[in-house]
């Protein structure tokens, strides 16, 4: 492609928020070395990258942005050539390096073509900071995603900072693979299997990345320098380079020819290969391509490697897996999430300065040790004895023991936050709480009885929240003097770790209680849905449809081994008789019970299942001779089946058919306020593959949204190709 026809392609999106490269010369210190004699190596072109917003608007890599850089780069590249600089830095705004490609601006392109010359577009640039006739350096001071990290890849040397966090490639988990060179040079850089870690391991789970020393460990980077003075100490460093006084080491880079490197290389990919099956069942095309094209470049020229980059990303942005991750990570995780639907004011927040739990057992404990750490306000637990009050307590004081062991909170906050839970066995603890949440036996009229003691203690302002999962907050708040100040507040487990709260409205809920509600989720990092008071709410009621679906083709006399599996095209986290044995076979055959007390007929509750209770077996499952799942004999001999065996791709479709009628019901429910509400719970509350885009997307895509309900819950566009 030529100059002109990157114009063109970045003319197409005015509306990109640009990164501008901003260049300062700097004269380089005196910095020894045979070259420059004690004098200084010369001029230093330092480029900023700074889109001009605060730290909450991060760079971005868009069309636009790559043109500029471009020409700036070719503009010192002359400069270069004349003689007037020695070398060129590369460093971003406060906090970032860039944080990869503006993926608003990917999702509009327009056909292969346009993505075909997106991609071309990087590599044109980035060949250009490669190949500038002087050293290149990358001064990574913060995030560096994707195509961020590609750039100081690019670079010939790199230094980083100890306070940089989220340095990544990602491209596996965004649904592309890192083509604008990080799948070259990375390998050859820290070896064939610290590659396969930062660009399959780390996307493909919950999308880690690394900090600034565990990049410089893994040779990433060649120097690290405190945040303090950074640039003045990269600059410096740069000067030392230039001058011949440092000769940067990399203990982990390879050579592809080496035939043991070629073993090891072999060897990578195949690891990663089982890596990506056992994480995706194969349901999204990025991963293996990222895989296959680090196959294939071990004996390619970075220039054919290129070639090859440049059509896999064109043929990728095409992919419904890649417009359903776009969907899932930019329009829900990054905004919906941010700003829930159906939310009120956040000026009806009320302050919360102390938080009562009902309960002390291991829910009950992860939430108290949340609140105290993300609040830093006081937390007091009630229990029917004082032993289960210390047991919880004691769990707390343990969990906040185990994160300073792992130095992820000072010694000060360790003993801030255990002094901030405190225990009880009596509920007159709550008499100035702000907050009050139960978290006790999953029944309701146990939680009636709690509610009921609990408002005869506590002011008229305290709010009252339950964590249930699937019980009638409406219900709970029947007999209650103030059923206005009830709100669901449902947790997923483990509380720490998932990252959604379901909001409950009842009819009766009031406005500042719900509100308050919200803030307290930000407050806790948590992304909240508000949910209309209806069994099971969002997740476990789309869960135990699914569930009951395989178990009820199970019974029917489908094979364990291929109903239970029957869903991996889906690439679902695990199977559903795993799922199952992780909730508890006695939790989900309550939820079961629950929604067919409160549906009918779509939710089926198995006898089987009742069996295997009533005689204390944990899971269907267990670890065979050989390490494969079996059923043994004593449980298949508490289980009776019918004549009635499906086929995978029955089970399959009928569970696809399920879930389509039981989403297209909840919306018409008014559950949610759209369908875009219902994936976002089951990505954050369920683990759900951004790749499907939460589930709708996939419905559409499959089919079954129009086969039961004669329409697709998305738009053309939304998360998938725009209408012709």
């Amino acid at each position: 492609m030529s100059a002109a026809d990157f114009r063109k392609l970045a003319d197409l999106f005015p509306n990109e928020t640009a990164t501008h490269s901003y260049v300062q010369d700097i004269e380089l210190p005196a910095a020894g070395g045979k070259a420059t004699d004690g004098k200084s190596p010369g001029t230093f072109a330092l480029i900023t990258l700074d889109n001009g917003l605060d730290h909450s608007k991060p760079t971005m890599l868009g069309p636009n942005t790559l043109v500029e850089l471009g020409t700036v780069l070719e503009g010192l590249k002359e400069r270069a050539a004349r003689g007037e600089i020695a070398g060129v830095g590369v460093t971003g705004k406060p906090y970032f390096l860039v944080a990869g490609a503006d993926l608003s601006t990917v999702k509009s392109v327009s056909g292969r073509e346009q993505g075909l010359w997106m991609a071309q577009l990087g590599h044109e640039v980035y060949s250009t900071l490669a190949d500038l006739g002087v050293p290149s350096f990358a001064f990574i001071n913060g995030l560096a995603l994707g195509g961020g990290l590609e750039i100081a890849l690019q670079s010939t040397y790199r230094t980083v900072s100890t306070g940089a966090g989220a340095l990544a490639l990602p491209e596996a988990f965004i649904g592309l693979i890192p083509g604008w060179g990080g799948v070259y040079i990375l390998p050859r850089l820290i070896g064939p299997e610290n590659a396969l870690k930062v660009m399959i391991e780390n996307p493909l789970s919950n999308n880690r990345t690394l900090t600034g020393p565990q990049a410089f460990e893994l040779g990433v980077a060649d120097a690290m320098f405190e945040p303090a003075d950074f640039i003045e100490q990269s600059v410096a460093w740069a000067a030392k380079v230039i001058a011949g006084a440092v000769a940067p080491e990399r203990a982990n880079a390879v050579d592809p020819a080496d035939p043991e490197v070629a073993a090891r290389w072999a060897a990578a990919v195949a690891k990663g290969r089982a890596f990506v099956e056992a994480k995706t069942s194969n349901a999204s095309p990025a991963p293996a391509k990222v895989l296959e094209v680090m196959e294939a470049n071990r004996t390619l020229t970075q220039a054919q490697s290129a070639e090859l980059e440049c059509d896999t990303l064109a043929d990728l942005m095409q992919t419904p897996e890649f417009r359903s991750t776009v969907y899932a990570f930019l329009d829900l995780v990054q905004r919906r999430a941010k700003r829930p639907a159906g939310a009120p004011d956040r000026k009806l927040a009320r302050p919360v300065g102390k938080v009562g739990v009902v309960g002390a057992g291991l829910m009950a404990s992860q939430l108290a040790l949340l609140f105290a750490r993300q609040l830093k306000v006081p937390v007091v637990m009630t229990d029917i004895d004082q032993a289960r009050v210390d047991k919880g307590v004691g769990y707390v004081h343990a969990e906040v023991d185990k994160l300073l062991a792992k130095k992820r909170i000072s010694p000060d906050a360790a003993n801030r936050t255990k002094a901030l839970v405190t225990g009880s066995v009596s509920k007159e603890v709550f008499a100035d709480a702000d907050f009050v949440i139960e978290a006790v036996f999953e029944e309701l009229n146990v939680k009636k009885q709690v509610f009921k003691e609990v408002e005869a203690i506590v002011s008229p302002e305290c709010i009252l929240a339950t964590n249930t999962s699937s019980l009638s907050v409406t219900a709970m708040a029947a007999d209650l003097e103030h059923p206005e100040r009830l709100v669901g507040f449902h947790f997923f487990n483990p509380v720490a770790v998932m990252p959604l709260l379901e909001i409950v409205r009842a009819p009766k809920t009031d406005d500042a209680v719900l509100a308050t509600a919200f803030e307290l989720a930000r407050g806790l990092k948590k992304s909240a849905v508000l949910v209309k008071d209806a069994a099971a709410f969002v997740v476990n009621r789309i869960l135990l449809r699914l569930m009951g679906e395989v178990t009820a083709a199970f019974d029917e006399g489908t094979p364990a081994e291929v109903a239970d599996n029957a869903l991996r095209p889906m690439g679902l986290p695990m199977t559903p008789f795993v799922l199952g044995a992780m909730v508890g076979l006695p939790v989900a055959q309550h939820v079961q019970e629950s929604l067919h007390a409160a549906f009918g007929d779509r939710f089926r509750v198995s006898t089987n299942l009742q069996a295997l209770i009533d005689n204390g077996v944990k899971s269907i499952w267990a670890p065979g001779a050989d390490g494969k799942p079996v059923i043994p004999a004593e449980t298949l001999a508490l289980m009776s089946f019918g004549s009635s065996p499906s086929t995978a791709e029955e089970v399959l479709r009928r569970t696809q058919d399920a879930l389509a009628e039981e989403i297209g019901l909840m919306l018409e429910e008014g559950v949610v306020a759209g369908p875009e509400d219902i994936d976002l719970c089951m990505i954050l509350g369920a683990g759900w593959p951004m790749f499907l885009g939460g589930i709708t997307p996939y419905l559409d895509r499959v089919g079954a949204s129009e086969r039961v309900n004669g329409k697709k819950f998305l738009a053309p566009g939304v998360a998938s190709e725009p209408a012709a």
